[in-house]
């Protein structure tokens, strides 16, 4: 699609990939706000800003971390941060605080307990497992943290969501 809109528009381009373009020229105002028109009108956005593309790219690291990663990082996750986005831990955590208003280390914790509610609701695994998968260091810290996040122990949270299925069916 980014390719079709880029070609409409008479650019360039040496890479289109998933959030990155390269185009070859130098882009007048016009260009720009024709191509941020035409992005727009298929759904998507021009982000220009290179902290906010930043805030993208380390999303898009601990989103594969968690939810598309068999295994977790063996180091911790401001070490992998770090490596895999070739940055300073504090100035990607600095960077993603003040643009979410949120640290990292929140982020991470939220987007675990939602893999950790889906993976309690497919019942694959029990919740010794479900810890071991998402490195906690112990069901009770997994459970502490479910319960801090969501005000549910993960039992109980299954309970209400299996309750829930059975009235809609």
């Amino acid at each position: 699609m980014v390719k079709q809109e880029l070609k409409k528009l008479g650019l360039h381009y040496v890479i289109v990939e998933l959030g990155m373009v390269e185009i070859l020229e130098n882009l007048t105002t016009e260009q720009l706000a024709l191509l941020k028109i035409c992005l727009l009108n298929s759904g998507l956005e021009l982000m220009e800003d290179k902290k906010i593309i930043l805030i993208e790219d380390i999303k898009k690291v601990i989103v594969e971390m968690i939810h598309y990663t068999d295994e977790l990082p063996k180091v911790n996750y401001s070490q992998y941060l770090s490596k895999k986005l070739n940055q300073d831990y504090t100035y990607l955590a600095n960077t993603f605080s003040e643009i979410e208003g949120i640290t990292i280390e929140h982020y991470i914790i939220n987007l675990k307990i939602e893999r950790v509610k889906e993976l309690v609701l497919f019942n694959e695994h029990n919740l010794t497992e479900i810890a071991y998968l998402m490195h906690y260091s112990s069901v009770a810290h997994l459970s502490n943290q479910f319960k801090k996040v969501t005000g549910f122990t993960p039992s109980f949270f299954k309970q209400i969501q299996q309750k829930k299925l059975h009235h809609i069916s």
